[in-house]
């Protein structure tokens, strides 16, 4: 049985190829060898995280799909009445207590 063979280039920093050349050496491969068994292993991993979270990913997938589809069912907010001349000084008089008379742009939601 005879396989062909695929040339694929690949470009990387000067020092990047020196560390796998390094360590084919070390790991008694030629450098294609090496970079082979360090893409199939990474691969193999990958693919078993995948099959062990396939379950956990496909119901994660339903309950979004879910959600998409479901149209929630709320009563209208009733507008809120309008403030009392007293109600806005008290709120003035409780925001001069957390951020002094002379707010400027400190007070958040207003422009300076």
């Amino acid at each position: 049985m005879s396989t062909t063979r695929t040339r694929i280039s690949i470009s990387l920093e000067q020092e990047q190829a020196d560390r796998i050349r390094r360590h084919a050496e070390r790991a008694g491969l030629d450098v294609s060898a090496y970079v082979v068994h360090a893409a199939t292993r990474q691969m193999a991993e990958t693919e078993a995280i995948e099959e062990q979270f396939s379950g956990v990913d496909a119901l994660i997938a339903e309950a979004e799909a879910k959600a998409e589809s479901a149209t929630l069912q709320s009563e209208p907010v009733p507008a809120a009445p309008e403030l009392t001349e007293q109600e806005r000084r008290d709120i003035e008089a409780a925001l001069n207590l957390v951020y002094g008379e002379d707010r400027g742009a400190a007070r958040p939601g207003h422009a300076a």
